[in-house]
């Protein structure tokens, strides 16, 4: 044990003085002085500091110039293949999941207590009658933070839940929008083969008749159906390959590539398999599979919880401690240390309202999503529906065109049907084909929307349950 005692006549210097017994320890205190324990004292308070280490951003592009394929991925990729690539390597979706991070560290921010607060003073005498210097010190603690404890740590889990059912969420969009531009680009380029051959019978037949225009073997009324029915195929050809070019740059910015790489996609888009009744039947449950809704309902449920923490705000301001003190004629005083708010003016009663007023809104929003993805799953299935009926009676009707444009071809080779009417039933027919791919494509776009509106084949909310406890204890959003 250690004695710290004032010089004789109230020098201001100290010295250490070893009672009976001392150990080593103070020994060595006393041999190695002041600077060495001061030394000491700082070197374990810079050890016990956070450290930085500066993070620099990137100077070169992040783009890939070509794809990195997961085990579970072929090529040429379908649909299943596409998702994944989407899944492993899109750059917003990269962002997005950082915000997990930052959840976490929120939520262990919100169960760290307030530090004590310690308060000292040392009065050496100037004047008057005493022979010693005065001294006070105390140490409190705030209680106020301990009682809201609970509901803060309570809404800091629920809010990194929802953190995660955003980033689930997200991942859906993007395994959607990689869907869609799968089927686009594959039933497009099935239907360049139809554009084409038109192209190539037309523009055959255009060669022909303006060589014999040139050569005033013809006229122009006779030349002119074969000249605007190949300026019509030219364009639509070129109006395919500019749509084609600019969903392929989607589909790589999607994949994080750069715009020039090659992905090379199967010729059949291998969807999910598709229930329509399965579909209805499981409206019930959406609410508990989809995780924008359940990112609502996290949110409301942290919302609950900040209502909760405001009101328990309303108990007053305390800070217990102790506190004890020395004056310059040697008396000695100490104590307990209360210091409490008198809530005659504030009781917290605003952000009591705010807290209530946001709750409220949370639960609208929440009413509104619920609508909207209700409403949204009803529509698309009955247009699904309708395209369904016209595609029958389009595909019905093809066999006819077709018949129709090669007795056509005959009757034109025999003389016996002039070039006008020749070129309309040839272009019926490519018409009806394209009419065809695009009531299919347009069934597509609505069965990848529909199953992602649903999350046919695209990780459940259950995979959120390891790294959020109790999300399936979430109250649901009363009415």
């Amino acid at each position: 044990m250690v004695w710290l005692l004032p010089e004789p006549r109230r020098v201001a210097r100290w010295r250490v003085m070893p009672t009976p017994g001392t150990s080593a320890i103070s020994r060595w205190l006393h041999a190695a002085g002041r600077p060495a324990v001061a030394a000491g004292l700082g070197a374990a308070l810079v050890a016990g500091c956070a450290h930085d280490t500066p993070l620099p951003l990137a100077t070169a592009s992040p783009l890939r110039a070509a794809i990195t394929r997961p085990a579970s991925t072929c090529c040429p990729l379908d649909v299943a293949g596409v998702v994944a690539l989407a899944l492993e390597n899109n750059p917003d979706l990269a962002a997005t999941r950082a915000r997990r991070g930052v959840a976490q560290e929120q939520r262990l921010a919100s169960g760290i207590l307030p530090n004590p607060n310690f308060a000292g003073a040392v009065l050496p005498l100037l004047s008057g009658v005493g022979d010693v210097t005065a001294w006070t010190a105390g140490l409190t603690q705030d209680i106020k933070s301990l009682v809201t404890y609970r509901a803060r740590r309570r809404g800091a889990g629920f809010a990194a839940g929802q953190v995660d059912a955003d980033i689930l969420w997200q991942e859906w969009l993007v395994a959607g929008q990689a869907r869609q531009l799968a089927v686009d680009l594959i039933v497009g380029e099935r239907s360049r083969a139809s554009l084409v051959e038109a192209l190539t019978l037309l523009g055959h037949r255009n060669d022909v008749l303006q060589a014999a225009l040139a050569a005033g073997n013809a006229t122009l009324v006779t030349a002119a159906p074969s000249l605007v029915g190949f300026q019509n195929a030219r364009a639509e050809v070129d109006a395919l390959d500019q749509r084609q070019l600019n969903l392929r740059h989607q589909l790589n910015a999607l994949l994080g590539l750069v715009p020039e790489a090659l992905v090379p996609l199967a010729s059949d888009p291998g969807l999910p398999p598709f229930d329509p009744v399965a579909i209805r039947a499981s409206l019930a449950t959406l609410p508990d599979r989809r995780p924008d809704l359940l990112a609502l309902r996290l949110g409301y449920a942290a919302q609950e919880a900040a209502v909760r923490q405001q009101i328990l705000a309303q108990f007053p301001d305390l800070v217990l401690g102790a506190s004890g003190s020395s004056d310059n004629s040697r008396v000695i005083n100490g104590g307990p240390e209360l210091s409490i708010g008198v809530p005659v003016f504030d009781r917290n009663q605003g952000n009591i309202a705010i807290a209530q007023a946001t709750r409220a809104q949370l639960h609208a929003d929440y009413s509104a999503r619920l609508a909207a993805v209700i409403g949204q799953v009803g529509a698309t299935l009955r247009e699904m529906a309708q395209l369904s009926a016209q595609l029958a009676i389009v595909r019905r009707d093809l066999p006819l065109a077709r018949l129709a444009a090669a007795n056509a071809v005959a009757a034109f080779g025999n003389s016996s049907l002039d070039e006008r009417s020749y070129v309309d039933l040839v272009t019926n027919r490519f018409a009806k084909e394209r009419e065809i791919m695009t009531l299919e494509l347009a069934l597509l776009d609505r069965q990848v929307a529909l199953q992602t509106l649903v999350g046919a084949g695209l990780p459940s909310v259950e995979t959120l349950a390891p790294a959020m406890p109790g999300v399936e204890r979430v109250a649901a959003v009363p009415e």
